[in-house]
């Protein structure tokens, strides 16, 4: 199908546009692209070629310079590149700037900066809470209702969809050893996420407020934090995720502008709580989104995680990050944290889906606890368009090997 033949009801119409970073066959340049259906435009070849002022910023081989240049800057080319894709008297300059997707190999689009992982879904952490202290009468810890929990993972294991993941290696004790051993991780899971890129900086010692969260956020992406759960079962006490966490992080090849994404926004669930003021949103415009996501385990669906359900919002989680004076840098990278329902069909990770091991899922190529070598695993999304449409999150997918 010819590229600006995009049918009315694809996810990757106009009203979406994500950016990714790809590259040829006959070159490994890499450039920034635009996906529209199922070709990607090369936008700084486009910017070039119509001679618009945004060609320094999209003639590029990552997003960083776009996403450094702010949010008046974001808007003004979103407009410009819908304008360029859905205008017809562009179609003859652009349309051999088009590549179908089969064609191209996607990179990381943006440079990683730092990352942060949180804790956002009451759901995911009552299941965690269930399954690892369930004597406790309570499964939430007492800062839970307070503050979003998170920690600084590794932004150098960073990887786009479509790489393989190296089972890792560490210490693990089960409670009933009389020693640690060291070895291949036997309780490899999953951890459905969004990460949110950042794109505009901050001042050091300058906290960043609930409602500057779209000054400086440019868009989302689908993540998988893979877990090592018996490494990290070992290690956290009393400081938390290190190598159980670190050894791979996955990010869809696609980045969604957030302004793709405003009929998605909903208000996030009642608190329970009272917050303090630079966490309270309830003046604020919802900073929610209405999220559907999928995870499928070799081809099989086995989840469907709503985004919507999540506690903390994405803004919310952005002021506390930043309230002791911690700056921002273009390309800082953090993720929701694993997204879980309220039903069994929608938790985000194995952990939760089998009990910790306790109920295998029955798979059509055997029975999973836990993930096993050469086992795929597919994260997708979509979200409510306007007119009734789907914007679609693209995927994140990797495949286990042996270490």
């Amino acid at each position: 199908m010819p590229p600006f033949e995009v049918p009315e009801d694809d996810p990757f119409g106009p009203h979406n546009l994500p950016y990714g970073v790809f590259s040829t066959s006959e070159s490994t340049d890499r450039r920034v692209g635009v996906r529209l259906g199922d070709h990607i435009l090369d936008a700084g070849a486009a910017a070039l070629s119509l001679g618009s002022p945004y060609a320094s910023l999209l003639a590029r081989p990552t997003l960083n310079p776009l996403l450094a240049a702010g949010r008046t800057t974001w808007s003004d080319v979103r407009r410009a590149l819908t304008a360029w894709v859905t205008v017809p008297a562009h179609r003859e300059a652009l349309e051999p700037l088009f590549h179908p997707l089969s064609s191209v190999a996607l990179h990381l689009p943006f440079e990683v900066a730092d990352y942060v992982d949180f804790y956002a879904s009451e759901n995911h952490a009552r299941n965690a809470g269930r399954i690892f202290r369930p004597d406790a009468a309570e499964p939430l810890t007492p800062n839970w209702k307070h503050l979003p929990i998170g920690y600084h993972g590794r932004a150098g294991t960073v990887v786009v969809s479509g790489t393989d993941v190296v089972r890792p290696s560490g210490q693990r004790k089960a409670p009933s050893d009389p020693a640690p051993v060291f070895g291949p991780s036997a309780r490899l899971d999953i951890e459905a996420e969004v990460g949110f890129v950042v794109g505009t900086p901050s001042q050091q010692g300058r906290p960043v407020a609930l409602g500057d969260f779209r000054d400086h956020v440019f868009g989302l992406t689908l993540l998988n934090d893979w877990s090592a759960r018996d490494i990290q079962a070992w290690e956290y006490v009393p400081l938390g995720p290190f190598l159980g966490k670190s050894f791979a992080t996955s990010v869809s090849a696609w980045i969604t502008p957030l302004e793709a994404l405003e009929d998605a926004r909903v208000a996030p669930p009642k608190r329970t709580h009272p917050l303090l003021p630079y966490l309270d949103d309830s003046a604020e415009e919802p900073s929610g989104y209405d999220l559907r996501m999928s995870i499928a385990i070799n081809g099989e669906v086995v989840s469907e995680p709503p985004f919507s359900t999540m506690y903390w919002t994405a803004a919310q989680q952005l002021a506390h990050l930043t309230v002791n004076g911690a700056s921002l840098r273009t390309g800082d990278l953090y993720g929701s944290g694993t997204v879980s329902g309220a039903e069994p069909g929608q938790r985000g990770s194995l952990l939760e889906l089998t009990w910790n091991g306790r109920d295998p899922l029955e798979l059509p190529n055997g029975k999973r606890a836990y993930l096993e070598d050469d086992d795929v695993v597919t994260l997708s999304a979509w979200a409510p368009g306007p007119g009734g449409s789907r914007v679609g999150l693209g995927e994140v997918s990797g495949r286990i090997v042996t270490g």
